[in-house]
């Protein structure tokens, strides 16, 4: 796991590319401290999140994972205080953050790489890449915020479909059902677009509108009104008092 800073950008790179970045619970707690040291830094205003080598990731290592079964049990124990696992808070860590998080996939993004990455805001994807919702082909289902996410970004149908047969999908395929934001050849100089894009707007308004389309994306519409009211004043407030921009 590498963590670097540039300027107001910070890239996360899954770094273990002999193994197509195949996911260990050592790499799961990296991504968590990682959320947590950019979540205490005031400058950065966009999280990019890829991989090194020849995939975005493959996936949970089965075999790494299960040589420590007394590490899985503990990492399968949810933390009350956040009401999620160390498996699914590598994913959902970047949904708490308050600046856009936007992953750059290529080659496999499969299990819990895509899991991860639809836990990003954005995601841009290189025309050959290859999707799968993998688990039950192990006999599994998705545990790290997949059903969370993906009922979000696409139909009941065609979640199911892709959870249920574990089929691998092409690039255009996840464009056209929404796993996918954008298709880009380079899709890392495409999250920097974005994210310098991103860094001239508000980042009051940008935190704020990623907090209300969390609260309320499936909320009634009478929740969601009340949502737009608490996210709304307090920067309908800090025009008023003349506050300058800056998080």
């Amino acid at each position: 796991m590498a963590l670097r800073f540039d300027d107001h950008r910070a890239y996360v790179t899954l770094d273990r590319p002999d193994k197509h970045n195949g996911l260990t619970v050592d790499m799961l707690s990296g991504l968590v401290a990682s959320a947590r040291t950019i979540a205490r830094r005031s400058d950065v205003r966009a999280v990019i999140l890829s991989g090194n080598g020849p995939s975005f990731s493959s996936g949970l290592d089965i075999a790494a994972a299960t040589s420590n079964p007394l590490a899985i049990a503990r990492n399968f124990v949810p933390r009350p205080w956040r009401g999620t696992n160390a498996f699914q808070e590598a994913c959902w860590a970047w949904r708490r953050l308050p600046v856009p998080v936007i992953a750059a996939v290529h080659g496999r993004c499969y299990g819990g790489g895509l899991q991860l990455a639809l836990a990003a805001d954005f995601r841009f994807a290189t025309p050959d890449a290859e999707f799968s919702v993998m688990e039950t082909r192990h006999g599994l289902v998705p545990d790290m915020t997949g059903a969370a996410t993906l009922s979000r970004l696409i139909g009941i149908d065609k979640a199911l479909l892709l959870t249920m047969t574990a089929d691998t999908v092409d690039a255009a395929y996840a464009a056209k059902t929404g796993l996918v934001t954008e298709l880009a050849p380079d899709p890392v100089a495409e999250a920097e677009k974005l994210a310098d894009r991103l860094a001239t707007r508000s980042p009051h308004a940008v935190a704020a509108a990623k907090r209300l389309f969390e609260k309320s994306w499936q909320a009634s519409a009478r929740r969601t009104f009340a949502v737009e009211r608490a996210t709304q004043l307090p920067l309908i407030l800090r025009k008023a008092l003349g506050r300058t921009e800056g998080r």
